[in-house]
């Protein structure tokens, strides 16, 4: 009967949020209305709310998420201070007269942004703001253009320093220390932030690789869809150097820091934000009215993040309460296949909610919650955080539901149908790379 409570608790928080209500106040008020019932029927221990306030208290005290703000502050200085603009620019000029010059400048910015900036809603609608006009008014393929930005600004959610990664890395951890508990291993072993970026970085640039190898096939099988542009404005290859080469040391300064164990998440964060400032500064971009809106910005996702974990924290108290846990445990562990059984309802569980929940809800709600399951079972840590993160990024565009086809259609003129023929081909290449991870786990321990 508790594990009854406990899906009927799930079903009506998921109900809930698709009428469109906060996910935060959702997840609280949901979970403390079922906690209030359980009481009064006798089906919940109202002591175990005692452990509230204790939780709330390590959410705050955590030293791994306090690097949410500062990767983010580090995005959005480098989103206005419209570095992006003129990179895109300069990489366009200089491969604009070869044929679909324009879609592999796309692809090389995109992998780039989401380097920087880690935020997929707002990468789509810079790529999308940015490029698509001129690609249009040029006789690119609308599909195909329109299928590059989504999958391109996607690339966030994989592509190191990503946030998506932070708080998948400190949600997994979590979860790795209770399985080793429940399963009485007391090694001390951890999964840090670094194992995951380590992890997703060659399967990220693979990513990249794949998409490049599509456009290379589109170019030799339909050229048509990319025709080439004569442009009048000629850039050199130093012009484009000097656009790149800033951000991308910046990069390279906050991910080499954090790979090489030279600083926690926390400490590259900070210097990565503070080396945006200066570039924003040095490039004469930031005004002081630029530098308001991205503190404002920061701290208005930094606000969401933290109150979303409030809540999760309410929910997986509650839920838990029911007796939750133990039933996903002996459901996933009594599926017949065995573990690549579970670990396949569990992938399609979550592509089927990135339909309806951001990246974060999911994280902190149904991670915690299947993720020591799954690392009971043997999984590697690093392995199926990487696993998950792809899983994400691909119901991120997959239609009718995908979050980049909102962002996109929100900034272009693009026909639905348009947008969704062209995110087909980058859907089948990510679940290629999921399939590829699969068979070959061993590709996020090259590094």
């Amino acid at each position: 009967m508790e594990a009854l409570w406990a899906l009927l608790l799930f079903v009506t928080v998921a109900a809930v949020l698709m009428l469109g209500y906060p996910v935060a106040v959702t997840l609280g008020g949901v979970s403390l209305w079922f906690a209030g019932i359980g009481i009064l029927t006798g089906w919940f221990d109202a002591d175990l709310l005692s452990a509230l306030p204790s939780r709330l208290y390590g959410i705050i005290n955590n030293d791994i998420l306090m690097a949410v703000p500062a990767f983010v502050l580090m995005g959005v200085i480098l989103e206005k201070s419209k570095l992006a603009e003129t990179l895109l620019h300069n990489m366009s000029n200089l491969l604009g007269n070869r044929r679909g010059g324009h879609l592999f400048a796309l692809l090389i910015v995109g992998a780039l942004l989401a380097a920087s900036t880690g935020i997929v809603g707002a990468t789509v609608v810079t790529l999308g703001l940015l490029a698509l006009p001129v690609m249009k008014k040029n006789g690119y393929d609308p599909a195909l253009a329109s299928g590059v930005v989504c999958a391109s600004g996607t690339l966030g959610q994989i592509i190191p320093p990503s946030i998506v990664l932070i708080l998948l890395g400190d949600v997994l951890s979590n979860a790795y220390q209770q399985a080793q508990l429940q399963m009485q291993v007391f090694s001390g072993d951890t999964v840090s932030i670094g194992d995951l970026f380590k992890g997703a970085l060659i399967p990220g640039m693979m990513l990249v690789g794949l998409y490049a190898l599509y456009l290379l096939y589109m170019r030799w099988r339909k050229p048509e869809t990319m025709p080439v542009i004569e442009t009048t404005e000629k850039t050199s290859l130093w012009v484009v150097l000097k656009a790149l080469l800033p951000p991308l040391l910046l990069i390279v300064l906050v991910l080499g820091s954090i790979l090489t164990g030279k600083a926690s998440p926390t400490e590259a964060a900070s210097v990565g934000s503070l080396g945006a400032l200066i570039l924003a500064l040095v490039y004469k971009q930031l005004t002081l009215g630029r530098f308001l809106e991205a503190l404002t910005e920061t701290v208005k996702v930094t606000a969401m993040v933290f109150m979303i974990l409030i809540g999760a924290a309410i929910f997986a108290l509650v839920f838990k309460g029911f007796q939750g846990d133990v039933a996903v445990q002996n459901l996933l562990t009594d599926l017949p296949g065995g573990k690549m059984t579970a670990l396949f309802i569990v992938m399609v569980i979550l592509f089927l909610l990135g339909f309806i929940l951001d990246f974060i809800e999911i994280t902190f709600v149904v991670i915690p919650i299947v993720g020591p399951v799954l690392l009971m079972m043997g999984f590697d840590p690093v392995w199926l955080g990487v696993m998950i993160a792809i899983n994400l990024q691909t119901s991120f565009l997959t239609p009718p539901f995908g979050f980049a086809l909102f962002y996109l259609r929100g900034v272009s003129d693009i026909k639905t149908t348009t947008l969704y023929k062209g995110v087909i081909p980058f859907i089948i290449l990510q679940l290629f790379m999921l399939i590829l991870l699969a068979f070959f786990p061993e590709l996020v321990r090259i590094i």
